[in-house]
């Protein structure tokens, strides 16, 4: 029988990139989000992708995807996202609140919906997608910076938890990646101002690098876990320390 895996916030981004790269591992894949019509168009245009409505904020949704699966081997929780760069001081609380229904909220339902069947697969892979925001902590970043922490001692948690089940269990780090919508939705719709964020950084990541390292922890023999993976661009040192060129 075909593997199955299931990917969060499949609609677009990494999400997107990290189904399509799955698909051509040879996984049937269950793309999971809210924007129906944008994974019905991916799943036309990839053979493997089945389009599943996915609201990873909604018990019920959970449930419902859970309920229609007959095995998950690998799940990846990639739903997530950032809103506003206020200081701690000045942040509201209804943007933290958004951050951590989806990013660490999201994530616990997702992971406790389908721990039973990556359980039952026998070879089961739990793929937490997190930052290197859940490992340095920057101005502006609050929000954000907990979301992801949270998420990655969530991680570490479930590693402790599960030793001895035959689930793998995986963070990923990624530094400054360009996808479509993480900068605009964090700036709230300002374009010009996500943009600035790339402005003069050569070569940051893209959602397709980011996949290809998703495809290759879930890809090692049973045996072999990786336990988390840093992956920033070359022009990104560190959280702080970025090159840029011209402007």
């Amino acid at each position: 029988m075909r593997r199955t895996a299931v990917v969060t916030g499949a609609s677009s981004g990494i999400g997107e990139a990290t189904a399509r790269r799955l698909a051509a591992e040879g996984y049937d894949v269950v793309a999971g989000a809210r924007r129906v019509e944008r994974l019905e168009k991916l799943a036309a245009e990839v053979p493997g992708i089945r389009p599943a409505a996915l609201d990873v904020t909604d018990q019920e949704s959970v449930e419902a995807l859970a309920a229609s699966l007959e095995r998950c081997d690998v799940l990846v929780n990639n739903a997530g996202g950032a809103l506003g760069l206020e200081p701690v001081a000045q942040a509201h609380p209804e943007d933290w609140q958004r951050m951590y229904d989806v990013n660490v909220l999201g994530s616990l339902r997702m992971t406790r919906a389908l721990t039973p069947k990556l359980i039952a697969s026998g070879d089961g892979v739990l793929v937490m997608l997190t930052s290197t925001a859940a490992l340095v902590s920057y101005e502006g970043g609050g929000g954000y910076c907990a979301a992801k922490h949270a998420q990655s001692a969530m991680t570490e948690t479930l590693r402790l938890e599960l030793v001895g089940e035959p689930v793998r269990i995986v963070e990923i780090a990624p530094g400054m990646v360009r996808t479509e919508g993480f900068a605009v939705t964090r700036f709230r719709g300002d374009e010009e101002a996500a943009a600035k964020v790339y402005a003069g950084v050569p070569d940051p990541l893209t959602a397709g690098d980011v996949a290809d390292a998703i495809a290759w922890c879930v890809t090692r023999p049973a045996h072999v876990n990786i336990d988390r993976m840093v992956i920033r661009p070359r022009a990104q040192a560190a959280q702080h320390k970025v090159h840029r060129v011209g402007g």
